[in-house]
């Protein structure tokens, strides 16, 4: 099988190399084998504001108990966030599409933190419920601005192994800020944990004031130049793709702890432990998936699809076998997450005239998998299934992956005038 690859990405010639301080040197370092230190810098924002997402689940009871409000309403707190990335990522990229890129990622920051702060200081359900919208359209704009601007301080043959080092922060930020800022909120009142998420944020933009540097689109940004490049349906099959993915691979995750304790009957001291592992895949998945998207996105995105199924299917058959269980959970993690690169390289490459727009509407993406997983599993669980039907569900959410890419490569093969021009690679 031959892989599409393209070098019509932003920062080269098709779309104008980037302007501003300090680009060509971090294009130059990464050019030397190194990514750039602002590559960096954006995970660690990502991995500050991230860890909001996740902590809210842990101390749903608390909040609740605080403000004299149902169970039920505490969680439409994650729903609020969600309809935030979900429905605002897009229109706020639109928003700042003039802004230098630096500027918009502070800015962001800055408003998350501020809306985070502001949501700790009140009592008032409906003014919380509304700074996590707040929070969710900024997180959204952030994440999408920083994956383009991680790939404009990155040579061409980088972008997948940038995007993916940013996409680390979040997988970080799922098994390590969420749960160590539900344990300090336990010490410390509910509201302990997300200070510390206001303080790690402010201090991600400190240091993209410092380490980033002051980039912009190498065009005149344009709404309908973007528009345009929306309208192409191999970005859309791509889309598809990483919902189907992320809740593939997400609807397992989300029911680990009943499915260790309730069947594989492993102590619950151990589950952190358990999740730990597939935090540890998933940074091995993004480590293989960054280098070998850039070359082989075809066989990145069908290896990770085939082995979330494969491993999910596993994980039912074997569900009772600890000493199965646990390894099986790790390659979870691998298989989830190897895909995730070269999810955002077709995206930048398909849409290299709209990277912010196209960036936005892959953040939403992601979101709108992670958000469909109750639904799916409700669904299942509602009906009399046994906690081992998520794994079906996610297996078979895997398997519908695999055509959507073998379409995306069809299409991308048919004709002179094909929407992406690509040279084969061995796959």
């Amino acid at each position: 099988m031959s892989d599409v690859t393209d070098d019509t990405r932003p920062g080269t010639a098709a779309s104008g190399p980037d302007t501003g301080t300090g680009a060509t040197a971090a294009a130059a370092a990464a050019a030397g084998g190194r990514l750039p230190v602002g590559v960096y810098v954006l995970a660690f924002s990502l991995f500050a504001m991230g860890s909001a997402e996740f902590l809210l689940a842990g101390v749903l009871p608390e909040i609740a108990g605080d403000l004299r409000i149902s169970l039920p309403l505490a969680g439409a707190l994650i729903s609020a966030f969600a309809a935030g990335v979900v429905v605002g990522g897009p229109p706020f990229a639109i928003l700042t599409l003039r802004w230098p890129r630096r500027t918009t990622l502070v800015a962001t920051q800055l408003v998350f933190a501020a809306s985070v702060a502001l949501g700790l200081l009140t009592d008032d359900y409906a003014v919380l419920l509304a700074t996590r919208f707040v929070c969710g359209l900024a997180y959204a704009g952030f994440w999408a601005v920083a994956a383009v601007t991680a790939i404009s301080l990155v040579t061409p043959d980088r972008t997948a192994r940038a995007s993916g080092v940013v996409v680390s922060g979040l997988s970080l930020a799922m098994v390590a800020g969420g749960p160590a800022g539900a344990a300090l909120s336990h010490l410390t009142g509910w509201r302990g944990g997300f200070w510390g998420v206001v303080v790690l944020t402010a201090a991600g933009a400190l240091l993209t004031l410092l380490a980033v540097p002051a980039t912009r689109a190498g065009g005149e940004p344009g709404v309908r130049r973007e528009l345009r490049a929306m309208r192409r349906p191999q970005l859309w099959i791509v889309y598809a793709v990483t919902i189907l993915s992320t809740a593939a691979y997400m609807i397992t995750f989300n029911y680990l702890a009943p499915f260790l304790t309730g069947v594989t009957a492993v102590p619950g001291a151990w589950v952190p432990a358990v999740l730990a592992l597939f935090g540890a895949g998933a940074f091995l998945g993004l480590s293989v998936g960054g280098r070998i998207a850039d070359r082989w996105p075809v066989t990145a995105l069908l290896a990770g699809a085939l082995g979330i199924a494969a491993v999910s299917v596993l994980l039912a058959l074997l569900a009772r076998h600890a000493l199965a269980v646990i390894p099986l959970v790790l390659l979870l993690g691998v298989a989830g997450f190897v895909l995730n690169p070269a999810i955002y390289g077709r995206v930048f490459t398909i849409a290299a005239a709209a990277p912010t727009l196209a960036g936005a509407t892959t953040v939403s993406a992601f979101q709108l998998g992670i958000s469909i997983v109750p639904a799916l599993a409700g669904a299942a669980l509602n009906a009399g299934a046994g906690i081992t039907s998520v794994t079906w569900i996610g297996a078979a959410l895997a398997v519908a992956v695999v055509p959507a890419v073998l379409l995306d490569l069809a299409l991308t093969r048919r004709g002179p005038r094909a929407e992406v021009a690509g040279a084969g690679a061995p796959g």
